[in-house]
């Protein structure tokens, strides 16, 4: 199939989203090796869950169906480019490319904050409207400790 017909499929779950009152006009789809691993859209409204975008919900959708949480090998479709969040689970995800047919622009354009959030990440912390506040603990050196001795761990 080429990329245009997987990135239609990723529109139709947009619609099935929005129409259904589920969340925004987003829908993805992971392929891999030509063929639908996972498919999602927004479910934001119906799940009261701000994670629950169409991207997450796909790779979501794909680990199960694979059973593995690396979709390596695996390319997204998305109707829209990711927001920073999807961005980060995309790479998490082990997805090394991105389709997608509207920029964050048009996401702003119709009252989303992709833009502010890309804009809003790439300042330094001192510069973000978000305040930061770091407090050590040495529980902590403890559970790096501990982590860094653990056998048989599995990194990811």
């Amino acid at each position: 199939m080429e990329h245009k017909t997987f990135l239609k499929q990723a529109v139709e779950q947009a619609f099935k989203g929005m129409r259904a009152g589920k969340g925004g006009p987003f829908g993805a789809v992971v392929v891999r090796n030509g063929q639908v691993i996972g498919e999602g859209h927004n479910t934001v409204l119906e799940s009261h869950d701000p994670t629950a975008h169409a991207e997450v919900n796909a790779i979501r959708n794909a680990c199960k169906k694979v059973k593995d949480y690396h979709l390596t090998g695996a390319v997204i479709y998305t109707n829209f480019e990711p927001c920073p969040m999807c961005l980060a689970a995309i790479y998490w995800a082990d997805i090394r490319h991105i389709f997608y047919s509207a920029g964050r622009e048009t996401a702003r354009q119709i009252g989303f904050m992709d833009g502010f959030l890309y804009e809003e990440i790439s300042r330094p912390m001192v510069e973000r409207e978000m305040d930061y506040s770091r407090i050590k603990l040495t529980e902590m050196t403890l559970l790096v400790d501990e982590w860094m001795n653990m056998k048989g761990k599995i990194l990811y």
